[in-house]
């Protein structure tokens, strides 16, 4: 039996937040800052996952450096500090969520239902934060040591939104309806073709525990706020982008699920190939060139299992 890759290594690792709960909007983790000038409110938010530490790094580099909006208004949110409190450094990949996943609830059926975690009553004290703002930065990471890539609905507004930032060169396309659950981006006027946003981004910036996703996050974070002219600008190089369309997002259904072949992300399959067996159902590829993006580290019944992709 061949020997099991070691994990990555644990390079970057949380560290106490609890001085930035004292907000100044009225809600603990939220920091916004008026420039008094006129221009958009760019919301840039961390910690959506617990244990996706780089947000954090950039988060607090933005309010460690005194950062300030020269226009319009900068709103900085640690999500859910909840679950970030809760790692623990021998099991690095269970604090992600507690109950709900943070960024698949952001219905008005979820947040006005009568079920409760821990992630509804953030979820719920964050809506007029999003709601507030004109365009959002969500930073995010993956379990797997993979490239980076930018995440957003499929639209011309976020489209050239990610490729005016510039890196990651990879962009995620999730046609409306098509992505997993309800994510942060996709809530109220920010969902859809986001006619009332200036466009909202996921940006998945590699491993979690990497130094690169750290400095990623705060290198991504200060190109966006200089695209919208918050800060002056910085320096990026062109990007071509590589981009994949979202076909399907299956979920775990069995514990015995199980990848046909070791996989981590970016693999691709020819058509009708085996990915994967899911309980009674085999998960083929739809046609050639299919790419997985985010194939389950350690699949759970009710989580996500692989997203299905094709470029375009």
């Amino acid at each position: 039996m061949s020997a099991q890759p070691l994990p990555p290594p644990l390079e970057v690792l949380p560290r106490d937040i609890s001085a930035y709960r004292q907000g100044n909007t009225g809600i603990d983790y939220v920091h916004r800052f008026e420039s008094g000038k006129p221009g958009p409110h760019v919301l840039i938010n961390a910690l959506t996952h617990g244990n996706e530490i780089c947000g954090m790094v950039a988060a607090t580099h933005l309010l460690d450096t005194g950062v300030r909006p020269k226009i319009g208004t900068l709103t900085v949110s640690f999500a859910h500090v909840e679950a970030y409190e809760a790692f623990d450094a021998e099991r690095p990949y269970e604090n992600r969520q507690l109950v709900h996943n943070l960024n698949r609830i952001w219905t008005t059926e979820m947040l006005d239902g009568s079920e409760d975690s821990p992630e509804l009553r953030r979820a719920r004290e964050l809506r007029p934060v999003i709601d507030a703002a004109d365009c959002v930065l969500d930073i995010h990471s993956t379990s797997a040591p993979v490239r980076p890539f930018w995440v957003y609905y499929d639209s011309p507004r976020n489209a050239a939104l990610a490729t005016a930032v510039g890196a990651p060169d990879v962009h995620l396309l999730m046609p409306n309806g098509k992505g997993p659950g309800s994510p942060l981006i996709g809530y109220g006027r920010h969902g859809g073709d986001a006619v009332n946003s200036l466009g909202s981004l996921v940006v998945e910036c590699g491993q979690h525990f990497a130094r690169s996703a750290a400095e990623l996050a705060t290198d991504t974070t200060l190109r966006f706020l200089a695209h919208f002219g918050l800060i002056d600008a910085q320096q990026a190089a062109p990007i071509t982008p590589k981009r994949f369309q979202l076909l399907q997002v299956h979920v775990v259904k069995s514990d015995d699920f199980r990848f046909a072949r070791p996989v981590i992300g970016f693999e691709t399959f020819a058509k009708d190939e085996l990915i994967a067996v899911n309980g009674d159902e085999d998960i083929r590829a739809l046609c050639d060139d299919c790419t997985i993006f985010m194939p389950a580290r350690v699949p759970i019944v009710g989580r996500e299992a692989v997203y299905l992709t094709v470029p375009v």
